[in-house]
């Protein structure tokens, strides 16, 4: 089954950039739906962006739009996710997810929708 890990987070502040990464084993990288999802506590798991790695197609929520990006590294087996013009209400612990992509096309961000987790990553920004 696919395995995920993920490095990076940590902490900054507000306007600071922090990167992500997710490293995929266990399963052909190039057919996967990676979501990267965030968790504040007493709140709901929020899709924030995915990469479909059949064909690069991406998708990101609104809050997110020009500030983070998600990319792949096919050689690497890795997602990363770039994140820019950091705001405090970005604290979170955030956490990236596959599930089997069977054609290219966005992917969505509904975490019920993902089968595989990694163990999740700090980020906190301080105003």
């Amino acid at each position: 089954q696919v395995h995920l890990e993920e490095f990076g987070g940590g902490s900054t502040q507000a306007g600071g950039s922090l990167s992500l990464s997710c490293v995929v084993s266990r399963y052909t990288f190039n057919r996967l739906c990676v979501g990267w999802f965030r968790q504040v506590p007493g709140k709901e798991r929020e899709g924030v962006t995915s990469i479909n790695t059949r064909d690069g197609s991406t998708y990101y929520t609104d809050s997110v739009k020009g500030r983070f990006t998600i990319s792949q590294d096919n050689a690497k087996n890795t997602v990363y996710l770039q994140m820019d013009s950091l705001k405090p209400e970005d604290t979170a612990m955030y956490y990236c997810a596959a599930v089997s992509s069977w054609d290219g096309g966005y992917c969505n961000t509904i975490p019920n929708n993902y089968s595989r987790w990694g163990q999740g990553t700090q980020v906190t920004v301080s105003s």
